[in-house]
């Protein structure tokens, strides 16, 4: 059955789904797939984000039809959408899967329901309609606690994981690889810890290294207390900021020779873990000094104060004592000559930390 427009003219039917939206990558991924001219868009929300899907739609696209909203869920075999919805969108080239649950304290049934199961049902919706490309947003934390540099070419290793949130993403990650093993036309994307926009510092979440800003703001700005862990002054934390990473994969995904790759949008020169708490301090005035101690005893520190209400997340601490590092050259080749780089994370930790003042109202909660 064809669509028409209140005007009676015909309705250019959807040329793109994507999960995750309203979510803040999804929301500015779809901004710029729009200015690309990709649209019409279908974007799946779950019911209970209606309100702020709407919100970003308006904002995004104003009264135009170029944003389209169906209710669905992902953890749902067809994502939750009726045999006559998912032959309107039939006509659906590409299809892009952000929706996960990204929260390093999430318990594991939700975490498994939402992103490996929720990826293997919008996989199979991919395949259904037949969609020409899959762009899959994976993570750098595939890598779980890999001892040495970890590449595109690096997945199944044998390693441990921090937390449940990376272990499913891991998981998710290898269906991916193998539909695209099975010719699957995909295309995935690991970024490294995403924070704010590099030149405003706009967030919609204060998760990773907002615990640290956050905590460091608590605290007098003439002595703020950190905790050294054993091994941590050789640990990077690796740092992106979310105009890097919409710009790298709408710049990526746009290409045809990308098909079949994996590209890790992390810093290739990160900041060891006691350069980003100076560099942070720095940037707030305030002068920390670091005690050393055990990471079992920090930790239940860290989780008392959470229980006072206080900004902090014992699971965040894994991360300061990471052995991993990250290297990107699958990415570098593939943006050479194009002007896309990572920042360096001293060139826009200004922007984080004022935002982060001007903004103490964001919430840390996951979107699930």
């Amino acid at each position: 059955m064809s669509e028409h427009t209140a005007s009676g003219g015909a309705r250019k039917p959807p040329q793109v789904l994507l999960t995750g939206f309203p979510g803040f990558l999804g929301s500015a991924l779809v901004e710029r797939l729009l200015e690309r001219g990709d649209g019409p868009i279908a974007c799946l929300i779950q019911p209970k984000y209606r309100a702020l899907a709407e919100k970003r739609v308006t904002e995004l696209a104003g009264g135009d039809d170029a944003i389209r909203l169906y209710e669905g869920d992902i953890t749902e075999p067809g994502i939750g959408l009726d045999d006559g919805t998912l032959e309107a969108l039939e006509s659906v080239a590409a299809l892009y899967h952000l929706a996960a649950i990204y929260d390093l304290a999430v318990d594991p049934e939700p975490a498994e329901a939402v992103n490996v199961r929720g990826t293997e049902h919008v996989l199979d919706v991919a395949e259904a309609l037949e969609a020409d490309r899959f762009h899959y947003v994976s993570t750098c934390y595939v890598s779980g606690r890999y001892d040495g540099v970890f590449t595109e070419d690096h997945l199944e290793e044998g390693q441990s994981f921090n937390n449940h949130y990376e272990r499913t993403k891991y998981e998710a990650e290898v269906a991916v690889q193998e539909r695209l093993a099975d010719g699957l036309s995909a295309t995935i994307y690991r970024p490294a810890i995403v924070v704010g926009d590099s030149e405003t510092g706009e967030a919609d979440k204060y998760d990773g290294p907002y615990y640290l800003i956050r905590l460091l703001l608590a605290q007098p700005a003439a002595c703020s207390i950190m905790t050294s862990l054993p091994g941590g002054a050789d640990s990077e934390l690796n740092v992106v900021p979310r105009d890097f990473v919409i710009d790298a994969i709408a710049h990526l995904s746009g290409r045809e020779d990308t098909v079949g790759e994996v590209y890790q949008l992390c810093d290739p020169s990160p900041l060891s873990v006691p350069t980003v708490i100076e560099t942070v301090g720095d940037a707030m005035g305030h002068r920390v000094v670091s005690i050393p101690g055990s990471k079992p005893l920090t930790k239940r520190l860290l989780g008392t104060l959470a229980a006072r209400g206080w900004p902090a997340e014992p699971a965040t601490l894994d991360y300061f004592d990471h052995p991993t590092r990250y290297a990107c050259p699958n990415t570098q080749r593939a943006l050479a000559g194009t002007g896309l780089e990572c920042p360096p994370f001293e060139s826009y930790v200004d922007a984080l930390v004022a935002f982060v003042r001007d903004n103490p109202a964001v919430g840390d909660e996951a979107m699930s």
